[in-house]
């Protein structure tokens, strides 16, 4: 067992940190049919901006003053997007793939931003997945600090809470893989789904439920054998921050990162119940440019200011493309290798991504970032333009 006691005293005081809870008319049908994918442009809209109504939330904490992004001249007007046998242009990807913001840096500076129906540089909206890549790096600082011992540890050290499970001898590595070989169902638009299941516990607000379900979930595979999208994986990592550190995962993001990185604005994290768990999964709510500089932080190799805040050979490892024979699928540490136009891998390129067309995309090659933040009419497959085609258009087009 490798726990730091010296990082779970640095965070004594962050428990009081204040959880707000809002309350919207039907805030709790809405949660149950924003997942489901049966709401209406107008209340897509209304939603991917307000989810931190729809739960109890911990405050992530702004710098005092925000890391200026210098403009550039460069247009994108003049992009051409190749996707199979057609091509389009940025206002088709906009229009098409109801992207209601996107922000483009290159070098460093910012080439495009705009928002669409209201949405402005000031709105926080829904991250989705995206906070599963936060959280896992969450994790990375940890082991930094010491405070996880090393991706070889046995998760029951950190949360005896797992022992006699499904998660006993499963490594710190398979749970950031998601190759834990529990079993999980994470459709979102199926109500019987595991997925769904946890929603379901998110809106009873009752404090340790979501561990309880997804430790109990039975085993389908050897540890490191095989990969499964699991969300109630990323709950894992979260109790595992917590337990390693003694801070919550607001606290920790913001103390290490958020605010040294010079974070414009405050965000919000979903918790499971008021002074619970965040939702490591999903739930953060932020501005696309705070998406976009915490993307460049991790493009820096995690380095704020020549300091380094991850473990070196960190973001490589979390970003590389792990092959799953079985499934098919490329994944690293909750982050999403992106291939190339010609389906290599030389640009190194990841990307966050959540459902509904959350996304910020990283090519540390071509010194690119690029967010995107939408209210698709489906959790997944509503795109009418593949954000790869559009991501590879505009790393070409910026060479």
């Amino acid at each position: 067992m490798h726990i730091n006691a010296r990082c779970k005293r640095r965070f004594v005081l962050s428990n009081s940190v204040q959880t707000r809870s809002y309350a919207l008319t039907g805030a709790i049908g809405e949660a149950t049919a924003l997942y489901a994918g049966r709401l209406g442009p107008n209340d897509l809209i209304v939603t991917g901006q307000n989810t931190q109504a729809l739960f109890p939330t911990r405050q992530i904490k702004a710098s005092d003053v925000s890391a200026p992004v210098p403009k550039s001249l460069h247009s994108l007007e003049d992009l051409v997007i190749l996707s199979g046998d057609e091509r389009f242009d940025i206002f088709d990807y906009l229009t098409r793939n109801s992207v209601v913001g996107l922000l483009v840096q290159k070098n460093g500076r910012t080439i495009c931003e705009r928002y669409e129906h209201g949405v402005t540089e000031r709105t926080r909206w829904m991250s989705m997945s995206m906070a599963k890549s936060v959280s896992t790096t969450l994790a990375g600082v940890a082991v930094r600090e010491g405070c996880i011992g090393g991706l070889d540890d046995n998760l029951a050290d950190y949360l005896p809470v797992l022992r006699d499970s499904a998660y006993d001898g499963v490594m710190v590595r398979h749970l950031l893989q998601m190759t834990s070989g529990v079993a999980w169902n994470d459709v979102h638009t199926d109500p019987a789904s595991d997925r769904r299941h946890m929603l379901t516990l998110q809106l009873q607000h009752q404090p340790g439920a979501i561990l309880d379900y997804v430790s109990s979930r039975p085993r389908a595979a050897a540890p490191g054998t095989r990969w499964n999208y699991s969300t109630g994986e990323t709950h894992i990592v979260g109790a595992l921050v917590k337990a390693a550190t003694g801070a919550w995962l607001s606290d920790y993001l913001t103390e290490k990162i958020w605010t040294p990185m010079g974070a414009e604005a405050d965000a919000a994290w979903w918790l499971e119940a008021p002074a619970g768990l965040e939702v490591a999964g999903a739930g953060i709510c932020a501005t696309l440019r705070d998406y976009v500089r915490f993307c460049a932080f991790v493009m820096a190799d995690g380095v704020i200011d020549g300091r380094r805040v991850l473990p070196e050979g960190w973001v490589a490892e979390a970003t590389a493309p792990l092959v799953d024979a079985e499934a098919g699928r490329k994944y690293g540490f909750m982050w999403w290798p992106v291939p190339d136009a010609d389906g290599g891998y030389a640009d190194r390129a990841f990307s966050a991504r959540g459902i509904f067309g959350q996304f910020v995309y990283v090519n540390p090659v071509k010194n690119l970032v690029i967010g995107v933040i939408s209210a698709r009419s489906k959790p997944r497959w509503s795109e009418a333009i593949p954000d790869n085609d559009f991501f590879n258009a505009v790393a070409a087009f910026t060479s």
